[in-house]
């Protein structure tokens, strides 16, 4: 694959024969991030309805997220070999049918699941990135990426407060009825506007997944990759616990919590906007620098006012903004950064890059969801936070520290 596709036609919205509109990119990502969190205050209400703990309903945001990293590591080369186009409707159909399982299931283990099969609404996210990939530089990728999923923050906004508001007029299922039909319509959108943008490839799945030794020695991969995955980590973990801090240390209701929840997304939007306005100026790695210190600085204030004895929803949720804007300063441009090691493997980067993000989210996710107890109210959350977001910047240095030295021996 060339790094950037020029023989595209001009973007037309609704005419697949052209590449995909700004319009399907924002919803393709957003569905995936309405997937992760919308239902979120609804947690504490189905823990009661499958008569389990809630660390056990809580899997439900880490067997997600762990089958989602799993799967980006065949999304990207699959989509090298097939093409963006079928494996973002293929995914989004799978996604479907596993939110009708969801609904109906009896226990909580087939709930688990199906949920584990929701995690195919990951191509939409891993491909639409990959797409801007193949149209454009790195420097623009990156502007065209934090445009993308500036829009796509809006969803994270809204979304856990309209699930909080269906949990408590009809119930957790009407959560997922709504993902149903939402998924309907964007897929759609998607079969009638997503133009292919890869170049056919002739390679053997073998051959594609043989390259991944190429992407695995790189360590400018490495070091955007791990920033964004250590970046994004204080995200997940933040997903992972912040449920059980809002209605088990404050007392939240879920409406009040959907409400508080989107927070983050306030951050995320300005980053990505940033993102969007400054990255061809100043370039993916500091744009990653700024992010990855807005994260630090967000987990390390927010830290300290609880151990002052001051934390409160508005401090606890108010910090969560600058987590936001350091994630939506450092994803875009690092996703830019890795896909543009090696061009011609975008879609494979794509879906490693995510693997990694996503498989330590999972983890991170889980691993709070144990530590959390109304004995040790939020602390063991905001420890995790802050140390993933010390983690990447340090990765983030690395890389910039690597460049300098090449640059002085050049």
């Amino acid at each position: 694959m060339q790094a950037i596709r020029e023989d595209l036609n001009p973007v037309k919205l609704g005419d697949r024969r052209t590449p995909p509109h700004a319009l399907t990119l924002i919803l393709l990502s957003g569905m995936s991030a309405c997937v992760m969190n919308i239902f979120l205050p609804s947690l504490p209400a189905m823990a009661a309805y499958f008569e389990t703990d809630y660390a056990v309903m809580q899997l439900s945001v880490a067997v997600y997220l762990g089958f989602s990293a799993v799967l980006q590591i065949f999304i990207g080369p699959l989509s090298d070999r097939y093409g963006r186009r079928p494996l973002i409707l293929w995914g989004m159909s799978i996604f479907m049918i596993a939110t009708v399982g969801c609904i109906y299931a009896p226990t909580i283990e087939v709930f688990l699941t199906f949920r584990m099969m929701q995690a195919a609404i990951a191509t939409s996210m891993v491909l639409s990135r990959a797409a801007v990939r193949d149209m454009y530089s790195q420097d623009q990728a990156a502007s065209v990426i934090g445009y993308v999923t500036m829009g796509m923050a809006v969803v994270p906004m809204l979304s856990p407060a309209l699930g909080g508001v269906l949990d408590e007029w009809f119930g957790w299922q009407a959560v997922f009825w709504a993902l149903l039909l939402i998924g309907g319509i964007i897929w759609m959108l998607a079969w009638a506007d997503m133009g292919e943008t890869a170049l056919p490839s002739n390679k053997s799945l073998t051959a594609q997944f043989s390259e991944y030794p190429e992407l695995l020695r790189s360590p400018r991969f490495w070091g955007y990759a791990l920033a964004s995955g250590f970046s994004s980590g204080a995200f997940f973990a933040y997903l992972g616990g912040a449920p059980f801090v809002g209605q088990e240390v404050f007392g939240m209701s879920p409406s009040t919590l959907g409400f508080f929840f989107g927070a983050p997304a306030v951050g995320y939007f300005l980053g990505n906007f940033i993102t969007g306005r400054y990255a061809t100026r100043f370039g993916v790695n500091q744009m990653v620098l700024w992010g990855c210190f807005a994260n630090a600085a967000g987990g390390t204030i927010s830290l300290l006012i609880f151990m002052a004895g001051y934390g409160t929803p508005i401090s606890f949720f108010g910090m969560m903004t600058m987590i936001g804007l350091g994630n939506g300063l450092c994803i875009p441009n690092a996703t830019a950064g890795l896909l543009s090691v090696r061009p011609h493997l975008a879609g494979t980067a794509s879906g490693l890059g995510g693997a990694i993000m996503i498989g330590g989210g999972a983890g991170l996710s889980a691993w709070v969801g144990v530590l959390l107890t109304k004995e040790t109210g939020a602390f063991p959350l905001l420890w995790m936070m802050l140390i993933s977001a010390l983690l990447g910047l340090v990765a983030i240095l690395l890389v910039i520290h690597r460049e300098r030295q090449l640059a002085l021996r050049a």
